[in-house]
């Protein structure tokens, strides 16, 4: 009998919860595994680490269907010394353990899906990047980029184990303190115009299809390397607060220039490249793998999310539903 054993790491995070549940509802045995149970959904049975060390939390990983990779510190701080070295170790610690405890298998996992980030891509101005032709960038983000994936790929691990790294866009899901969350809540104060120039680009994708790229992934066994994990769909800063205004009818969007910004950051302890770092990550690979989008375009997003606040919200039979679905149950039941 096939083990149908879904591996979280990191699950107590913003991504992490969402996909313990979303595993467990179609039907996985899940783990969840992370430094401590708050922000965990409840999904699964729950086993604790360090982040570094080999624990008991490894004998999970045996023959497991997928397990994913999304530990590291949150990017949202202040990049002094401290905090970079907070997030750059987090990441690479965390992947290295992954992958001893992998390489001491008995039977390894069939496929290993490690976290990366879009932010790998230098800042694009004539166009997207897919993963073949994309250039890498500079600073501080691309250096964690390249630092993660590097011990994602070094890592010694059985050829039976696929390896897959998701750079991943921003995801969207109704949730406290996420880019929808913050973005809405400046629509709301009138103080949603456009940041900086506002052509930067940005790479988004909707929460249901971040979640449903993962499965993709997990089902085509050809699927292997570098995958960018966004909608194809790249607005401008500038579109990009203009549909957020749309979609609440808020006429007025006061815009910050770079400096303002900069203020700003720095009272709320974080760093202006958030907003101001053009991404423009074209998903070619799931493209042409035949991965289509339920939401393609951030106007039909934003309007789906605004009725599905936090798990429950989301998870919701009712909106869980495809569209097409929803659409032939109301045809049948009148």
């Amino acid at each position: 009998m096939m083990n149908t054993t879904v591996v979280i790491i990191g699950a107590n995070g913003f991504l992490g919860r969402y996909l313990c549940r979303y595993f467990a509802r179609n039907q996985r045995e899940v783990v969840a595994i992370a430094r401590h149970r708050e922000g965990w959904s409840g999904d699964g049975m729950f086993l604790e680490w360090d982040g570094v060390n080999s624990g008991p939390w490894a004998y999970a990983l045996e023959g497991a269907e997928l397990v994913i990779n999304l530990a590291g510190r949150s990017v949202n701080c202040r990049y002094n010394q401290r905090n970079r070295e907070g997030i750059l170790n987090s990441r690479v610690d965390a992947t290295e353990a992954v992958g001893k405890a992998i390489a001491g298998c008995r039977v390894p996992p069939k496929l290993w899906i490690n976290a990366s980030t879009a932010t790998w891509y230098r800042h694009a101005e004539d166009g997207p990047q897919d993963e073949w032709n994309g250039e890498p960038g500079e600073g501080f983000s691309h250096e964690v980029a390249a630092s993660w994936e590097d011990a994602f790929f070094s890592a010694n691990v059985p050829a039976e184990t696929r390896k897959v790294a998701m750079r991943i866009g921003m995801v969207l899901a109704n949730e406290p303190d996420t880019v929808y969350d913050v973005v809405s809540g400046l629509v709301q104060k009138a103080l949603g115009g456009t940041m900086g120039d506002g052509n930067q680009r940005v790479s988004w994708i909707h929460m249901d299809d971040f979640l449903r790229a993962v499965e993709f992934v997990m089902r085509d066994p050809f699927m292997e390397g570098l995958v960018n994990v966004t909608a194809p769909d790249f607005p401008t800063n500038r579109e990009w607060m203009r549909v957020f205004r749309e979609s609440i009818g808020m006429p007025v969007g006061l815009p910050a220039k770079t400096w303002m910004l900069g203020l700003g950051a720095a009272f709320l302890g974080t760093e202006t490249e958030l907003v101001l770092k053009s991404r423009w990550a074209d998903p070619l690979r799931l493209r042409e793998a035949g991965f289509r989008w339920r939401y393609s375009k951030c106007s039909d997003a934003i309007e789906d999310l605004a009725g599905r606040r936090g798990l429950p919200g989301f998870f919701k039979d009712c909106e869980w539903r495809s569209a097409g679905a929803r659409a032939w149950l109301q045809a049948t039941t009148r």
